[in-house]
Formats: structure tokens, C-alpha cells, sequence
């Protein structure tokens, strides 16, 4: 199954972070499965890049145009070369979800519970919306 995933943060001058396509296999059920399967995909493409280094880094015009667009131009270096944990990167995603840190959108509806059925379909486009913290404040 296909969807689009978009993330966005509230409070930046861009919407839109990152908007890419996912492929899931097997068909998340729930808003858990969904967030679990979103990690392991995440880290999975983490450790496809680790994999991957190029001998010398550049960016051709139109990689510098479309990193422009999200508001970041580099070269995707990764300096920490530690592989995470599956089990403690979704623990830790399902504690930022329940804590508030994020909010999830599927077909313009919130997904507000991790364990209620989920009904996707292909082609769906699916939000995270990630809040941004503040600094400071008076007492």
C-alpha cells in the first residue's frame, strides 16, 4: 500500500517539511501499527544512507533547488554512526504522540487514538503535525 506522508511543524515560516511516498506492507490496522511502521521504515532508510557514502559530496543544481524549497541546502552528512533500536524508537514515538508532540491527520481527520481501527486506503495522504516548543516564559 502507497501513501503519501507529509510532516509539518507549526510555527515554521514553511509549512511543509517533507512530504515523500511510503510503501507498507502489511497493511497497518491501527494508529500504533501506523507510527510503528513509519519508525521502522525511517530507520531502515537511516541505515540504507549510513550505507551509502559518497567518496566526494556534491550537490548538482537541482538537489540545491529542491533541499531550497524545505528550507535546508546540505549534504545529508550523518555524523553519529550508531544504529538505533526499532523497539525503543517506537517506544519513544508512541511517548511523544501520547505526551502531545505531535498530532496525526489521516484524510484531513485526526487520529487521536493508537488503538482504534484504522481504515487506509491506497493513495491516502497522511499528516504529521509536529509542535514546536518555547522557550522561555514568564512566571
Amino acid at each position: 500500500m502507497k501513501l503519501m506522508v507529509t510532516v509539518k511543524s507549526l510555527g515554521k515560516r514553511k509549512p511543509a517539511l517533507a512530504r515523500q511516498e511510503m510503501e507498507l506492507s502489511p497493511v497497518p490496522q491501527t494508529l500504533r501499527e501506523l507510527i510503528a511502521a513509519t519508525v521502522a521504515l525511517n530507520i531502515q532508510r537511516l541505515r540504507e544512507k549510513q550505507d551509502s557514502v559518497a567518496l566526494i559530496p556534491f550537490l548538482t543544481e537541482e538537489e540545491i533547488q529542491m533541499q531550497g524549497e524545505t528550507g535546508k541546502v546540505g549534504f545529508g552528512s550523518i555524523y553519529n554512526d550508531a544504529i538505533p533500536d526499532i523497539k525503543d524508537a517506537v517506544d519513544t514515538a508512541m511517548q511523544a504522540f501520547e505526551d502531545g508532540l505531535y498530532r496525526v491527520f489521516v484524510r484531513d481527520e485526526e487520529a487521536a487514538e493508537p488503538d482504534a481501527p484504522l481504515l487506509l486506503e491506497d493513495g491516502d495522504e497522511i499528516v504529521f503535525i509536529r509542535f514546536t516548543m518555547l522557550a522561555g516564559g514568564l512566571w
